[in-house]
């Protein structure tokens, strides 16, 4: 049997801030940023709603998805740059929130990436038969990181979290293949200084541009698969313009692509897992379908998973 994702879930904050909503606070237009980056509205936690609300919200649908004890959960991995606090760690806040008195607990900090690495480790754990679940949650509230002077960033980022359980699968299902990369001299490109995000926009697209379709080509090729097989691709919702390169790069339909940004915005480690339950729950990925998910992030980081659906 192999590893794979058993059971899903997310949380999205209710407050929505629209393109329209920013032209009034900032020299910008609906139109403007449509077009250069494909985002509409995004979420936005109120200032009681923080990082570790959105994770538990997210972590016990995934729970109730997977129809298991959350006794049973060996590993709590939380992928977030933007926690409550430094420590106690946000997985430790979660395992205590629900009942998970048996799991270690760590974060995970990949950036936009996080959820891809927390997978992959996942993966390792449940292989090696050392966890029988591994929880895996991807978190942010970047609006609290945000720049809102700087509208070169500030038309980007929402908040937002999606979890996965991942267990053993039956035979021939779960992930096939996955990569995971960083380059540590992109760094001054896409980091945290004083209170707010700093990225210089041209540099990380171009790299994100090449990394992303790399890197779903990597894990296809791993996997023994063809472009011709892959069902799905679900890219890290951080500009459109990045999704169609990597969707181009596999020759896949318009349609065979996620596509979030539009509503959430980019939020960072929690796009992956939030665009997948909204695939799944609106039937663009069935049972048996091979999905490839692809991130990039601050680091910089940079993870991709084909996997094929189902327990």
């Amino acid at each position: 049997m192999n590893a794979g994702i058993i059971g899903i879930g997310r949380c999205l904050p209710e407050d929505k801030l629209t393109n329209f909503d920013l032209e009034k606070r900032m020299d910008t237009s609906d139109e403007w940023i449509r077009t250069m980056t494909g985002i509409e509205e995004r979420r936005i936690a109120r200032d009681e709603q923080d990082t570790s609300d959105m994770a538990l919200e997210a972590a016990q649908k995934a729970i109730k998805d997977a129809g298991i004890d959350p006794a049973e959960i060996g590993l709590i991995l939380v992928a977030t740059v933007t926690p409550d606090q430094p420590f106690p760690s946000m997985a430790c806040v979660i395992q205590q929130e629900i009942g998970a008195v048996h799991a270690a607990a760590m974060d995970v900090s990949a950036a936009c990436a996080g959820f891809m690495y927390g997978v992959v480790t996942a993966k390792q754990f449940i292989d090696s038969d050392v966890y029988k679940y591994v929880l895996v949650v991807g978190v942010e509230k970047l609006s609290k990181i945000t720049n809102w002077e700087d509208r070169n960033t500030a038309v980007l980022f929402g908040d937002g979290a999606g979890a996965a359980v991942v267990g053993k699968v039956s035979e021939g299902r779960g992930i096939l293949s996955f990569e995971l990369g960083a380059d540590g001299s992109g760094g001054s490109n896409l980091y945290q200084e004083g209170k707010h995000l700093v990225m210089n926009g041209r540099e990380v697209f171009k790299f994100a541009v090449r990394q992303m379709g790399e890197s779903a080509i990597n894990v296809i090729e791993k996997a023994g698969l063809t472009k011709e097989e892959v069902n799905f691709l679900i890219p890290h919702q951080a500009n459109i313009r990045i999704m169609e390169a990597s969707r181009a790069r596999l020759e896949l339909p318009v349609e065979k692509m996620s596509k979030t940004i539009h509503k959430y915005g980019n939020t960072s480690a929690a796009s992956i897992p939030i665009s997948l339950v909204e695939d799944v729950e609106e039937g663009r990925i069935k049972e048996d379908d091979v999905v490839v998910m692809v991130g990039f992030g601050g680091g910089l980081t940079w993870g991709a998973i084909a996997m094929r659906w189902g327990k």
